[in-house]
């Protein structure tokens, strides 16, 4: 990338960089992925002929949609050939993010796996629709389809996403104070504590990418749930194990130490002050976005 800030190539995309990062980011999952494609989009956005773009955010929107449209086909090869559950790379986020509710949700943990259970197309279209508020016609022109078209995937990716999705938006202050319950009941292995903060059809999600130890599929069921954690109280193996605050994709979490090194982030989705997603993503290639924040916006 070039280092001239006068350059107007430049200062365009780095103005909208953080939007784009978040537009691929939410299409893909991944961190590592969304930051190949910016590359991808700056290359191409390099060659473009300035004078003739009539919205210069419009036109990168568009460039990194089809971009993690291509990356999005791949990523789906790749995912049918991992090792156990697939989770979201966490990211540490500012303040701001928890602070934005609808940026919030879009990036949460529970709304990015239903958003995995779209077709590529069908994400891309909910996501510029739905999350970017962009309009049908510049959605076409990115997708390739017609603004037709995209009017019935967008209605269809909508129903699917309702039939799916999360029942109620938390607060995350409810959503901390469900933590820190589990977070007790987890140090202090309290059986019945982590029953009682656990809804009673909790599924539970771990993701090893087959180089730490996770479930293989999800574990559901507040009594397995239970379980499964209490039995990993305070040391693993000789290691000694330490949970800790942190906030990822826009919401209260856990850092998990073992032996004072990083080992994983858990997150959850809390209805009611009690549990009903547990993500625990131990992967260490999705770990590197966990110890300085990244940038997200919707604008």
């Amino acid at each position: 990338m070039s280092d001239h800030a006068a350059d107007p190539a430049t200062e365009a995309f780095v103005a909208h960089r953080n939007l784009l990062f978040t537009v691929a980011y939410e299409m893909l999952g991944s961190a590592s992925d969304a930051e190949d494609v910016l590359q991808e989009t700056w290359l191409r956005w390099f060659k473009v002929e300035l004078e003739q773009v009539l919205d210069q955010r419009a036109y990168l929107v568009r460039i990194t949609t089809r971009q993690a449209l291509n990356r999005l086909r791949t990523l789906k090869r790749r995912k049918e050939a991992y090792v156990g559950s697939w989770l979201p790379e966490p990211l540490l986020t500012a303040p701001a993010v928890s602070d934005d509710v609808e940026l919030a949700e879009s990036v949460s943990m529970a709304m990015m796996l239903v958003l995995e259970t779209l077709s590529p197309t069908e994400r891309a279209v909910f996501v510029l629709r739905e999350v970017f508020d962009i309009g049908y016609d510049e959605i076409a022109a990115a997708v390739d389809k017609s603004p037709a078209a995209v009017r019935q995937i967008a209605h269809r990716a909508r129903r699917h996403v309702e039939a799916r999705r999360p029942r109620q938006a938390v607060s995350p202050s409810q959503t901390r104070m469900a933590l820190e319950s589990f977070q007790r009941a987890f140090e202090t292995g309290d059986l019945q504590g982590l029953l009682d903060v656990l809804a009673p059809e909790v599924v539970y999600m771990g993701d090893g990418g087959g180089v730490k130890h996770a479930a293989v599929r999800p574990v559901i069921g507040a009594d397995k749930v239970a379980h499964l954690f209490a039995g990993m109280t305070g040391r693993a193996g000789n290691a000694v194990v330490t949970l800790g605050p942190t906030v990822v994709n826009g919401s209260p979490a856990l850092l998990v130490h073992l032996d004072g090194e990083i080992d994983g982030v858990i997150a959850i989705h809390a209805e009611d002050a009690r549990i009903t997603g547990l993500y625990y993503v131990r992967n260490p290639e999705k770990l590197s976005r966990v110890e300085s924040e990244t940038p997200l916006t919707l604008r």
